[in-house]
């Protein structure tokens, strides 16, 4: 019976990720002075998995190049390379290769062999590098003179090809043993016909073979796939290898450590389980569906009366706080640290200060805490990008800085952190900080509407605008003022907003404000007529209902005073084109809202109650719909929009900065 492998596909294509991942964060934090052993051994690692699983699956482009990094790694574990700067790019580079390599095969993409080629011989230009200062020590080590090897572990790695049938055997069982104890459970399709045919006439044969291609083989074996090349030794020459105590102990020691290190590892992975992000979704919707179901009991308990009523009543506060533990359990499967998204820019921060000869720290904060997974992987972009611009723009060279009476090395921060029910995620840096006169004339040029006295939390907002940038030099880094915008765009399209603050040589703060999650949002209901609509209660500062003297209008717009300034009117029932609404702001209601990039009011016919609802895409079955983020079903069974505040914003046409003098 065959085994239809692809379907172990995701979960190779997964632990690959995260093993790469690992070597990446490895590979920057191994000191090149004194190489930590255990981390060597661990990228090590992560490469011979790589290797071994994507020989199973037949993915040849991979195996291929961890093969000859898997050398390369083995020589320095063994203090048998130095590790230098070169070597570690080179290893960087190859990471970053066998990342595409894994979303080519991963995506059904064609491979660029010539690509692949070209990176197994920068690796194997490192090792001939090292080999010809090894035969320096020939004698000592053996390399180069001799068939067979006295080491009993890994021997054949760095200067021989180990034997065919030893590949074949290693990426045949790697990945899905752990011991000889498992080889039963092997399947069919792991070996030829022939070999299976053999392997069931001779089960011992196997059973014998206990190394699934960890171990080296027995020194006559090496010598044995040797011969082809030279005539075999005489025996009075092998037996100066004398092999079998040493193979015994060496053997006994190393399944000793692997005991002890499988022990370990199931020890740690039976504490968790990979669960597809399809099944958790699929139980966040049903904990929606919970919501929904528990406000249409609270409406239904509303015509209930007498000694009932009050029994109900507690029913109702214990099954709403039930369904809110269960929500808040259910929404923390689908949480992880910000150390997912933090990780990588060690390496975005090490490259662009290589190139742009800068020196630089980054200091990660917070990477623990902890937000939706659908966010991170939106997040992952608007981030490299302000880090990239910090890096480029924020950041002065050295000498400049040192002009300046500022260390020669730039610090640039990343940290999250939680504030009530949204994530804070900050991007500081130490360099020159925005400056507000060359935006202001960048701005004008542009033919943006702007004026002199400005607040500066304006002023700095400009730079968000579509082709704006300030950059003197276009670089292959930044400057060409594109992507700001599509960073702010990216940020409120997740629900968050984005906030600067900056001093001229001081530096600037990049602030993110983001939910905690994007599937249930905690809401204050208002009314339309007989309409019902959802504001997020992020957005909201407060609510009002204003004096006549408190309202001022400029031409067709109003104004409202409050606060000690003047906020834009927005009137919900306009937005959305509804007929018969309260259009006298003395008598309705005004919610005071806020986004990243304005304050506003919105005019609304009532208020109606805080409530959590659970957001319901409308673009599935209808285009995308200005101002509206999406619909709720309420406890009634009647559907409500949710408002896309941010959205809203963007039709606020009247400035913020509009003096007193101009309103009549």
């Amino acid at each position: 019976m065959s085994v239809d492998m692809s379907q172990f596909f995701g979960v190779f294509f997964e632990e690959s990720q995260e093993h790469l991942d690992e070597m990446e964060h490895l590979l920057m934090e191994l000191s090149l002075d004194a190489p930590d052993q255990e981390d060597l051994n661990s990228i090590f690692r992560a490469a011979h998995s790589i290797k071994g699983g994507s020989g199973v699956f037949g993915f040849d482009a991979l195996t291929g190049l961890t093969h000859v990094m898997e050398n390369i790694l083995d020589l320095a574990r063994k203090e048998q390379l130095i590790m230098t700067k070169v070597i570690v790019d080179q290893l960087l580079i190859t990471v970053d290769t066998l990342k595409i390599i894994l979303e080519c095969y991963q995506n059904e993409e064609e491979i660029d062999w010539g690509g692949i080629q070209k990176g197994i011989e920068a690796l194997e230009a490192l090792l001939k590098d090292d080999s010809e200062k090894a035969t320096d020590n020939s004698d000592e080590q053996g390399y180069g003179l001799y068939d067979t090897v006295v080491e009993q572990q890994d021997d054949d790695f760095g200067f021989f090809e180990p034997p065919e049938e030893k590949i074949e055997r290693e990426e045949t069982a790697y990945g899905f043993y752990e011991d000889e104890d498992k080889n039963k459970e092997q399947s069919s399709e792991a070996l030829a016909p022939d070999e299976l045919q053999q392997a069931l006439e001779h089960p011992n044969d196997i059973l014998n073979d206990d190394d699934f291609g960890f171990f080296d083989d027995e020194p006559s074996t090496e010598s044995t796939s040797a011969s082809d090349a030279k005539p075999t030794p005489a025996p009075e020459e092998t037996k100066k290898v004398d092999p079998p105590v040493v193979s015994a102990a060496s053997k006994k020691v190393a399944s000793a450590k692997k005991a002890a290190s499988k022990a370990k590892s199931e020890t740690k992975e039976s504490s968790s389980i990979r669960v597809d992000t399809m099944k958790i979704d699929s139980l966040v919707n049903l904990v929606g569906e919970l919501v929904i179901t528990q406000s249409m009991i609270k409406i239904v308990g509303k015509d209930v009366h007498g000694e009932v009523e009050e029994k109900l009543e507690g029913a109702i506060g214990e099954l709403s706080r039930n369904i809110r533990e269960i929500q808040e359990a259910v929404m923390s499967m689908r949480m992880l640290p910000m150390s997912f998204a933090f990780n990588r820019f060690p390496r975005v921060v090490r490259d662009l200060a290589g190139k742009l000869e800068k020196d630089l720290e980054l200091v990660i904060e917070g990477g623990a805490t902890e937000i939706d997974k659908g966010l991170i992987e939106k997040l992952v972009d608007p981030l490299t990008h302000l880090v990239r611009n910090s890096v480029d723009h924020g950041i002065e060279m050295p000498d400049i800085r040192e002009a300046k009476g500022k260390p020669r090395t730039g610090t640039v921060v990343l940290s999250a952190e939680q504030r009530g029910g949204s994530i804070i995620i900050s991007i500081t840096d130490d360099g020159a900080g925005l400056n507000r006169e060359k935006i202001l004339e960048k701005a004008a040029s542009n033919g943006l509407d702007i004026s002199p006295d400005m607040p500066d939390s304006q002023v700095w907002h400009l730079i968000f605008e579509a082709g704006f940038s300030t950059a003197e030099v276009v670089t292959d880094v930044s400057g060409r003022g594109v992507g700001m915008d599509v960073v702010r765009r990216n940020i409120e399209s997740i629900g968050g907003m984005i906030e600067i603050e900056s001093e001229l040589d001081k530096g600037s703060v990049f602030r993110i404000r983001l939910p905690l999650t994007l599937a249930i949002v905690d809401g204050m209901c208002v009314s339309v007529t007989d309409q019902t609509f959802v504001i997020p209660l992020t957005n909201i500062i407060e609510s009002i209902q204003p004096e006549k003297d408190q309202i001022k209008t400029i031409g067709n717009d109003r104004l409202l005073w409050v606060r000690g300034e003047y906020w834009p009117l927005v009137a919900l029932h306009e937005l959305m084109d509804i007929e018969g609404a309260n259009e006298d702001p003395t008598t309705a209601i005004i919610v005071l809202v806020e986004t990243s990039r304005k304050r506003f009011g919105l005019l609304i016919d009532a208020l109606e109650g805080q409530q959590q609802v659970v957001i319901k895409s409308l673009e599935q079955h209808y285009k995308r719909v200005p101002g509206v983020a999406g619909a709720t079903i309420m406890g009634d069974g009647g559907v409500a929009l949710i408002l896309d505040i941010e959205s809203i914003a963007s039709a606020v046409s009247i400035p913020q900065h509009t003096e007193v003098s101009n309103v009549s």
